[in-house]
């Protein structure tokens, strides 16, 4: 049976990792490539605050071979679909014929992913959707996964939220408003653990910022707030 060569849109997170877990136990696809966006003004991961170091220790944990798509610190839709274009294209015409995503259920994205990737040529692939977000962080809890919370919305947490490893607890006691897994922005985590990496990824605790953005109305990828502005906490990551 010959596989779909696929690229992977890797955030770095939580999800991201289950969702690679299964596509790499599916026998129709064969990963051959982690696609992440940087901030190339910061080099850390676009939302997550990451630094790009500990993103590397990372996809080598994970021994597949990896790309950056670097972003200025505020693109425009129109360069963030221009760099994106020249991404795809450079994948297809290396034989890639499907990508997959980390996505859980929020439908305006995924379509707006179909789309675009749909005039490349290329397929979408979510091997998490509309599946129960609670299920899942339980799955993804007990097949191994270790995963640290990076940043989150101060809407709904404070300082003493991000740093913390997500563990039962942390299920248990979630603000009832909070998805599980974050789907709406609340919260962003960095994976450095479980059955799909080599060995784990080292770090240590750094300080922890409070920012504040203007809020793009419509933008799923941000943190959600009906304000003009949102905050959010960081927790730093030293590799």
């Amino acid at each position: 049976m010959t596989k779909h060569k696929t690229y992977f849109n890797w955030s770095s997170g939580k999800d991201s990792a289950l969702a690679l877990y299964h596509i790499l136990r599916n026998e129709k696809y064969q990963v051959d490539e982690l696609i992440t966006t940087v901030n190339s003004h910061f080099n850390r991961v676009s939302m997550h605050g990451l630094r790009k170091e500990l993103l590397t220790a990372q996809t080598n944990a994970l021994d597949i071979e990896a790309s950056l798509i670097e972003l200025p610190e505020m693109p425009s839709m129109d360069v963030y679909e221009q760099k994106m274009l020249e991404t795809v294209s450079r994948l297809k015409n290396d034989g890639f014929t499907h990508t997959a995503f980390g996505d859980i259920f929020l439908e305006d994205l995924r379509q707006y992913r179909e789309n675009q990737l749909r005039k490349q040529g290329i397929t979408a692939v979510f091997p998490l959707w509309k599946r129960n977000t609670k299920a899942l962080l339980q799955e993804f809890l007990d097949l191994g996964f270790k995963t640290i919370i990076v940043c989150a919305n101060s809407k709904y947490f404070g300082e003493d939220f991000v740093g913390t490893i997500i563990d039962e607890n942390f299920i248990n006691n979630l603000p009832p408003e909070v998805d599980p897994c974050g789907e709406n922005g609340e919260f962003h985590t960095f994976c450095f653990d479980g059955p799909i990496f080599k060995a784990p990824v080292n770090f240590s605790i750094g300080e922890k910022v409070y920012r504040e953005y203007k809020n793009p109305k419509g933008d799923d990828t941000t943190c959600k707030s009906d304000s003009d502005k949102y905050g959010v906490w960081y927790c730093d990551l030293i590799p």
